[in-house]
């Protein structure tokens, strides 16, 4: 039997396949109908409610959360919009710190810059192959079992696909996010980055259980 892995903020469900790929069982939540979403199953609802229900996150073994990001993105300052958004990053920082079980949550590289969150991975598309620069920062809880990987190439690659909106579907495609709308691939994660992170977070479960 997989292991069962709350995603949080899930979206259409970009972490959520990464994991699946590592090995996890993946249960959904998000505020908004995802009819695309990627994972095995999908529960509308506050994401911070479910992660203060105790009772029902314990029937998990493992936690990731994808809390919005405008509050902290360099493009939401950009349109002067910022105050406009919720602070989802830093009460969900603190649910996440009173779990037993391990947990992973990510965002964008402002959060870990503004010292709100760690970055025990900072990930971007080139360092998995992919013709796409990204950047995300992942910080991980009740486990330390990491594994790193070589700096992104991006800054020297002229020739990467470049986020405009005439070209939405295929930054979404080459994240490999092909099942989802353009619109929804806006919040996404490439599912090689949790993968990577699952493939770690599955052996750190295996090896608590042996």
């Amino acid at each position: 039997m997989r292991p069962r892995l709350l995603d949080l903020f899930c979206g259409a469900g970009g972490a959520a396949r990464g994991y699946q790929l590592a090995g996890f069982h993946v249960i959904g939540v998000d505020i908004a109908p995802q009819p695309n979403y990627a994972g095995d199953e999908f529960i509308r609802a506050n994401a911070l409610d479910v992660l203060a229900d105790t009772r029902f996150v314990s029937g998990f073994q493992a936690v990731h959360a994808s809390p919005t990001c405008q509050t902290r993105s360099r493009a939401t300052a950009w349109r002067g919009r910022r105050e406009n958004h919720p602070d989802l990053l830093t009460p969900t920082l603190r649910l996440l710190s009173r779990l037993p079980a391990p947990w992973v949550v990510e965002n964008v590289p402002e959060a870990a810059w503004d010292g709100t969150m760690r970055a025990d991975w900072l990930l971007c598309g080139t360092q998995f192959g992919l013709p796409i620069r990204r950047h995300r920062v992942f910080q991980a809880g009740g486990w330390a079992s990491f594994q790193l990987l070589p700096p992104c190439t991006c800054y020297r690659n002229p020739q990467l696909l470049r986020f405009v909106h005439k070209s939405e579907r295929a930054y979404a495609d080459a994240m490999g996010c092909t099942w989802m709308s353009k619109f929804e691939a806006r919040q996404a994660i490439p599912p090689a980055y949790t993968r990577f992170i699952g493939e770690q977070l599955l052996a750190h479960l295996e090896a608590v259980v042996a």
